[in-house]
């Protein structure tokens, strides 16, 4: 079985959503990113407007739309804390 990194997604009031996935790619002020397990620990500042792209096991990929705050990798995997997180619609279909 591939690698999962463990990827929290959290807004100021609530958890957005949290789980297992195989990358993470999100648009940082220093440029777009991308996350797979076993990653560098980095702190990252997110690109306003900005959107953070959690691809899953299987193909499946879920798109947030996010303003304001910060990409944490750590050992234990991924947290995005965000000012504000909102469902991307998923027509462009990338």
């Amino acid at each position: 079985m591939a690698q999962q990194l463990h990827v929290e997604l959290v807004a100021v009031e609530e958890r957005v959503w949290s789980g297992e996935a195989e990358m993470v790619v999100a648009r940082t002020t220093e440029g777009e990113l991308g996350v797979l397990p076993g990653h560098a620990p980095l702190l990252g500042q997110l690109a306003e407007p900005g959107q953070v792209r959690i691809k899953l096991a299987g193909g499946e990929q879920v798109s947030y739309e996010v303003a304001g705050g910060f990409l944490s990798v750590s050992a234990e995997g991924v947290t995005v804390l965000a000012e504000s997180a909102t469902p991307a619609s998923t027509a462009q279909g990338r």
